[in-house]
């Protein structure tokens, strides 16, 4: 009997600690933080002439209302990072605009505004696999090839141009890893013509079953980048648009965030 009576004590015990966890845990969150340095050191700051409670961030001096206050969800804190996980991860503008309750306006504006750049993690790889990608832009009509290197081993687009299909776009491929600093070993490439002379020079392998690596993560970009997707009715109608689009999956590809 007081056995059981002291597992009852430890159990309630141990209840009692988890759900302590939790409401501190839920009042971290629950916190209004500073939408411009993330700082949770705030203070209220008076109200706005509409009656809502307005806050100081005591780091940076900004003055705002908290999330749960906000008429338009645009102005959220997380609405940024929310969008730009949701662009690399296969969901289209439209879709994004009516999920998280938004213009299609605020969805392009987080694109357009985002500034995301691609440096090498070495200067030095010893087996570059490259390989051409063909997007549309305006319309299925019109063609906009990617050349681009892929490091199978690191999982990293170390370098990629874009333009037509031909020797002059596979020129500025190989003058991109001079400006880079990068060097290699070995690079894998398929059959085509334009490679095999641009890089006869080199230590070049030639077949599909080198570029295993490269072509799978094409297959990954068809599946990340919502206006890559095969046998679909989405397509870039801006090229600054489709640009940026492409250069944020390539930083949440190399670097696994944005």
């Amino acid at each position: 009997m007081l056995f059981q009576m002291q597992e009852n004590v430890g159990i309630i015990i141990l209840t009692f600690n988890a759900l302590q966890k939790w409401h501190v845990t839920y009042l971290k969150l629950a916190m209004p933080h500073c939408p411009n340095c993330q700082s949770t050191k705030i203070k209220k700051n008076g109200k706005k002439a509409c009656g809502k409670q307005n806050y100081l961030c005591k780091n940076c001096f900004r003055q705002f209302i908290g999330d749960h206050a906000l008429t338009y969800k645009g102005c959220h804190s997380g609405l940024i990072h929310r969008i730009l996980l949701m662009l690399v991860r296969g969901i289209g503008i439209r879709d994004i605009s009516v999920i998280q309750e938004v213009s299609v306006c605020k969805v392009l504006s987080v694109l357009v505004n985002s500034h995301y750049v691609l440096t090498p993690r070495k200067f030095h790889y010893e087996t570059l696999e490259v390989d051409e990608f063909w997007t549309y832009v305006g319309n299925k009509g019109k063609k906009y090839g990617l050349l681009y290197a892929y490091e199978c081993q690191g999982g990293e687009i170390v370098a990629y141009v874009w333009g037509k299909r031909d020797l002059k776009t596979a020129k500025r491929l190989r003058e991109k890893f001079i400006k880079l600093g990068v060097s290699f070993g070995c690079i894998c490439t398929d059959d085509w013509q334009s490679f095999i002379t641009i890089f006869k020079e080199d230590n070049h392998v030639v077949g599909k079953s080198h570029t295993v690596g490269i072509e799978g993560n094409n297959c990954r970009l068809r599946h990340r980048i919502r206006r890559a997707f095969r046998k679909t009715s989405c397509f870039s109608k801006k090229l600054f648009n489709h640009l940026k689009a492409f250069r944020l999956a390539f930083f949440y590809i190399n670097y696994g965030y944005v």
